[in-house]
């Protein structure tokens, strides 16, 4: 068994099958389909089901394809700690980031490659749930989320930023028991059209958690998952939205009102697996503020 016949079960997983593989591999798929079967007959079991419209996992193959990645990453970081020796620092950084929270990692990114143009990042975007199994699979090295206190647990963090919510309505719709310094209640809110991100999201996570604190049931009326679009269906007057002030700002002709109590807030903070960084995302980490 070497790197190679792991880096091909890899792109065969990750992509659903054996022609996507090839492409990503940038090799013809009969050396692909041959990889994996002699890989297979060294293992003496299957690693995929193949069937006429769709290739997936066995058992074995949900069991091999994790140590694998492992295995590769560790492969790579040998070749990092190398090349960070001979003051060449190169390798490959995999950042997770939900919508919402880029505006200041791209200062970070941008000076990371102008120090370091040998290293490559790849930002992968997704709910922080997502993001966060990401990082216990060593798929995503390091993230800049928003999670909750017990979805911390086993990660190394250090908070960037705490933020309030705040409450977008269209300019003509007139709010019911907002004081006129633009305060508004939980309880109001609940009773108008809403409209909620998709569970999974961070900003979900605490509009949920802030409702559940004031003891206020709500239902929601539309369900996405996309600030613009949430953006929009405000804009035309068919909902209000709870959203971070700091992207709330990004839509200025839609006014903001602020909570009385319970208002919804998140921590955003850059998380990583415990343990000692690698060169490459030490680097990074430091032009993260």
């Amino acid at each position: 068994m070497d790197l190679r016949q792991m880096e091909v079960v890899v792109s065969v997983a990750d992509t659903g099958g054996f022609t996507a593989a090839a492409r990503r591999l940038h090799v013809v798929q009969s050396a692909v389909s041959s990889t994996v079967r002699a890989l297979e007959r060294e293992l003496g079991t299957p690693l995929f089901d193949r069937t006429t419209h769709r290739v997936s996992l066995t058992p074995a193959g949900e069991a091999f394809v994790p140590a694998a990645r492992a295995t590769l990453r560790a492969a790579e970081l040998a070749r990092e700690a190398v090349d960070a020796v001979r003051g060449q620092l190169r390798g490959r950084v995999t950042v997770g980031t939900m919508q919402g929270v880029w505006a200041g990692l791209h200062h970070a990114l941008a000076a990371l490659r102008a120090e370091h143009p040998g290293v490559v990042v790849q930002l992968r975007q997704a709910a922080v749930a997502d993001i966060r199994q990401a990082l216990r699979e060593g798929t995503v090295d390091l993230a800049v989320v928003a999670l909750d206190r017990q979805q911390q647990r086993g990660l190394t963090t250090r908070l960037l930023a705490h933020e309030d919510m705040v409450l977008l309505a269209a300019p003509r719709r007139v709010l019911a028991g907002a004081t006129p310094n633009g305060e508004v209640r939980l309880p109001d809110i609940a009773q108008l059209p809403l409209v909620d991100f998709t569970p999974g999201w961070a900003i979900r996570y605490a509009v949920d958690r802030a409702f559940r604190a004031a003891g206020v049931d709500r239902s929601t009326t539309f369900e996405v998952n996309d600030i613009g679009a949430a953006a929009e269906l405000v804009r035309n007057d068919l909902g209000v939205c709870i959203m971070p002030k700091s992207i709330a700002d990004r839509f200025p002709d839609l006014p903001q009102y602020r909570f009385d109590r319970h208002a919804p807030s998140w921590k955003i903070m850059v998380v990583r697996p415990a343990g000692e960084a690698p060169p490459a995302v030490a680097a990074l980490l430091r032009h993260i503020t």
